[in-house]
């Protein structure tokens, strides 16, 4: 079962390849819908988090609240470790379930783990491969003010926040160009999923 790393920075085009390998028969496990899961009402995680970080954080109905928290990390290294020494591990225990079960139900799976956070928080875990999608700052932003609606000061500070893009391409193995068009982007994830296949 290969396993492989897919990661990018915010807007660069990481989840529309992912779509498109789970096209293709891959198996996805997304990092971002299990830090969401872990952080549920009546898990661990969220109890942690309230103890960490104050009873401000829930909200009424007992969800996280996504904004508060993210505002009281950003631009804080500190909270931002603490959070991320509550977080992580439990990602970390729940993804590599993910990857056993499916490896349990198909040993040939492609297993792809799409991970904003890959150099953070899991770049010496063995991957078979290291994949990222790569597209300039500007257009990153420009891509978070059109799409997302974002302002652009919030969307300089967003991508300024990550690891710089340079230190993504030196742990890659293969590097998926996303500043095209959409089907550049595609043929170049075909060509990977072609890859895996053969390999």
């Amino acid at each position: 079962m290969p396993l492989i790393a897919l990661t990018g920075g915010i807007a660069s085009g990481k989840s529309t390849i992912s779509a498109r390998l789970a096209e293709r028969g891959a198996v996805v496990v997304d990092a971002d819908r299990i830090v969401r899961e872990v952080q549920e009402p009546g898990t661990p995680v969220l109890s942690r988090i309230a103890e960490e970080f104050g009873d401000a954080m829930i909200l009424p109905d007992g969800a996280l609240d996504r904004a508060r928290l993210g505002a009281a990390v950003f631009g804080d290294p500190g909270a931002l470790a603490r959070l991320n020494a509550i977080v992580h591990p439990a990602v970390r225990s729940e993804s590599q379930r993910r990857f056993a079960e499916a490896l349990s139900q198909d040993p040939h799976a492609v297993v792809v783990y799409d991970v904003p956070l890959l150099i953070e928080a899991r770049a010496d875990d063995p991957w078979d491969l290291v994949v990222v999608a790569d597209a300039p700052a500007f257009l990153r932003e420009e891509r978070l003010v059109r799409e997302r609606g974002m302002d652009r000061e919030d969307a300089r500070a967003r991508i300024a926040a990550q690891v710089s893009d340079a230190r993504r391409r030196e742990i890659a193995d293969i590097v998926i160009d996303t500043s095209g068009t959409l089907a550049e982007t595609l043929r170049q994830a075909d060509a990977l999923w072609d890859r895996l296949r053969r390999e």
